[in-house]
């Protein structure tokens, strides 16, 4: 199989190839003429490629595609030999986070005491290897993101390279990622034995491939896991060893963290502390922080308080959630760790969240993790988002289904962390409220967020926090609401936004004297027609659709710091008797004005590569697996759909739209698409297009998407 021709439109005069005409034409190659069916007039940004079918297998590489069905795999590197060797690689591309770690109040570097999560689920790469998603149903998934700072993904292989979409759910959120460099028992020995004992040479190859590795696929870092003894010429290696991998990856990468596992002390016993002491200390010394083993005391939290000093917060006390050994709380009784943790102002390090769903089953989990979540909530401080545009449906990267504009887009169960949005600030019961995930039911994605509560007798309204912000505002503001009440009442309740500003004598709304309140409450201007240039964002201000309703809001604010957005549900008539609520939000947008209108990029030099063709489901068909490739600027889309137009064979057939799937990079392994297969002396035509999704989520007009062309045929011998 081998592309006969490929004309690309985009980049208009001067581009190598012809444009086809419009209808039908005859061709002749091989010494056969044939009819066949030509694109139409093709718009900028098209690619049209030729190809004659060959079912000859096309095997791609095992570590980066699953051997059965050529979908992209995420993966990890055993031994020394295979880190060693390893080689940035064009079949890497898809392992590659395509999210840029999103800043967000307190930075990292601050003082304040911080929470990494260490997820340990069944040894690892479970369906989150699946780089294009899943169709799993009840999968993990970890959405509590505001609440924490570091997550690493944690494995018994030698180099636990993080799979790209938890990179990609955990930067939109802000929070870096970390690998896992693991050596254990006997065979940990001679591999230590191996690149630390041999000297500066070796370990510095080991240093340069780890700060690499991190680089290529950009996440942020790695925790050094030593589990076994070490030979005193080990040993005397090993600061030098972790002191240059530190540096390197502070080099390589922008933000880049090394953490240590406290196990092996500095004369090589493998022995476990549970605390920062004399025998550890150079190993923290030599790097960002310090990861405590779990079975410690209150005793020993005072001794790591005292010894760790200004640098407190880079002790992270492992709380086990198993309750392996003694502990002093896991399971549900976690926050009694958590508790002493903070009482002496030390990090915490959460092992193996993930007992929620391995021991309490995946049935009720989204309930259990929640409450597992609320109870720690008191030790968990929270953080701010400092950029905008702030866009999210709420998915939390799976669901039962999915939805678009409200409406069932796709049946069936799905799964892909890279899909998930931006999280707000999930309360388990603060008072009177409670929010938390709705699968039935969504307005983009597959999940909208529930909001319950209830509105005590005298009072007026609820307001229900969803995110904390910490950034100067703009001048004006667009603000997007997407809800649906539910429930007898629903006629009896009205549903805004509020965002409030931070204490300040310049804090303005419009040309208004400053805010008489301590914390400016702004109720945004609702906008009942959408103003001159932005219909695109407003087109559907005044109606909703499947019974979702779209309110759009403008704020003028001068010299204020954005704090908080909260959702106000108010009843329309005072009551003596307290009214409970359930209001389902689809959509939240908070956009700067002078960003909405920018025109959007176009997608550029769609191409497509790695065609695999096999037989099909029956004789008139054929199944296709190709890889796209384009060109989109980083940062501008916040994901792509791709979708299919459908193959024609004649020029009266029928175009039947298909979304194929999302990607979050640019490029896309399309994977066993059924297709016509084409009669003898006839080409058919399948059309693909990529859509951009931008991050503030308004429309692209189809002119910019990417669009490719395939007219395929059979060889002129038939089908090799």
């Amino acid at each position: 199989m081998a592309a006969a021709a490929a004309a690309a439109a985009q980049d208009g005069p001067g581009r190598r190839g012809k444009r086809p005409g419009a209808g039908e034409a005859e061709e002749e190659r091989g010494g056969r003429r044939r009819r066949s069916l030509q694109p139409a007039a093709e718009h900028r940004g098209t690619t049209v490629l030729h190809e004659a079918v060959s079912t000859r297998p096309q095997p791609l590489p095992a570590r980066q595609f699953d051997t059965g069905t050529t979908e992209p795999v995420s993966f990890f590197l055993s031994g020394l030999e295979e880190l060693l060797a390893w080689q940035p690689d064009a079949n890497d591309d898809f392992n590659v986070a395509a999210v840029p770690l999103a800043q967000r109040q307190p930075p990292l570097r601050s003082r304040r005491p911080r929470t990494l999560v260490c997820h340990d689920m069944r040894g690892g790469y479970l369906e989150d290897r699946f780089i294009q998603g899943s169709a799993t149903r009840n999968p993990y998934v970890f959405y509590h993101w505001r609440h924490i700072d570091i997550f690493v993904y944690f494995s018994h292989h030698t180099v636990t390279i993080p799979p790209v979409c938890w990179t990609n759910a955990a930067h939109r959120n802000g929070v870096p990622v970390l690998g896992t460099f693991i050596t254990e028992w006997t065979g940990g020995e001679k591999l230590c034995e191996a690149f630390l004992a041999a000297g500066a040479e070796a370990y510095g190859a080991v240093s340069d491939q780890l700060a690499r590795i991190a680089q290529h696929y950009r996440f942020d870092g790695w925790l050094i896991n030593i589990e076994n003894m070490l030979s005193a010429v080990a040993v005397e290696n090993l600061s030098p060893f972790l002191r240059r991998l530190t540096a390197q990856v502070h080099s390589a990468v922008p933000g880049g963290l090394v953490i240590w596992y406290d196990s092996v002390l500095e004369n090589g016993a493998l022995r476990w502390q549970n605390e920062l002491n004399e025998q550890n200390r150079v190993f923290f010394d030599a790097c960002d922080g310090l990861f405590v083993n779990y079975n410690w005391k209150e005793e020993h939290l005072e001794r790591t308080r005292r010894l760790a000093g200004q640098r407190h917060a880079d002790v992270y006390v492992g709380v086990d959630v198993f309750a392996r050994g003694d502990v002093v709380g896991g399971g549900f009784d976690s926050h009694k760790s958590l508790s002493l943790i903070r009482k002496h102002s030390l990090s915490a390090a959460i092992f193996a969240p993930g007992w929620v769903y391995e021991h309490l089953g995946a049935e009720n989990f989204l309930q259990n993790e929640n409450k597992f979540w609320g109870l720690l909530a008191d030790y968990l401080p929270t953080h701010s988002i400092c950029t905008l545009p702030l866009a999210t449906s709420f998915s939390l990267g799976m669901g039962t289904s999915r939805f678009l504009t409200g409406k069932e887009e796709e049946p069936g169960p799905w799964y892909n962390l890279s899909a998930q949005e931006i999280q707000p600030l999930y309360t388990g019961s603060e008072g009177q409220l409670l929010t938390s995930c709705c699968l039935q039911d969504a307005w983009c994605g597959g999940s909208s967020l529930r909001v319950q509560g209830t509105i005590p007798p005298g009072e007026e309204r609820a307001a229900i926090r969803l995110f904390s912000f910490q950034m100067q505002a703009p001048p004006k503001l667009f603000l997007n609401l997407l809800y649906k009440m539910e429930g007898p009442h629903r006629d009896e309740f009205t549903v805004a936004l509020e965002l409030t500003t931070w204490e300040s004598d310049t804090c303005h709304e419009g040309n208004i004297t400053p805010l008489p309140e301590p914390h400016g409450r702004h109720h945004p201007r609702l906008l009942p027609a959408p103003p001159p240039g932005l219909s695109a964002l407003l087109a559907a201000c005044s109606h909703g659709s499947q019974g979702w309703t779209s309110r759009c809001y403008e704020l003028e604010l001068q010299g204020c710091v954005l704090r908080d957005l909260s959702l106000l549900v108010s009843r329309q008539q005072s009551s003596p008797q307290e009214t409970r609520f359930t209001c389902l939000l689809g959509e939240v947008r908070v956009l700067d004005a002078a960003s909405v209108a920018a025109s959007p990029p176009q997608v550029q030099s769609l191409t497509a590569s790695q065609l695999w063709w096999q037989e099909g489901p029956d004789a008139q068909q054929l199944s296709l697996s190709l890889t796209l490739r384009w060109a989109f600027p980083l940062g501008r889309a916040n994901h792509f759909r791709v979708l299919s137009l459908g193959t024609r064979c004649r020029r009266d057939q029928p175009q039947q739209p298909q979304l194929l799937g999302l990607a979050h990079a640019c490029l896309f392994r399309v994977v066993g698409l059924a297709v016509p297969r084409p009669a003898a002396g006839q080409s058919c035509q399948l059309e693909l297009l990529v859509e951009p999704v931008q991050p503030n989520e308004l429309p692209v007009d189809p002119d910019r998407w990417g669009r490719l062309v395939l007219v395929y045929s059979e060889p002129a011998g038939g089908s090799s």
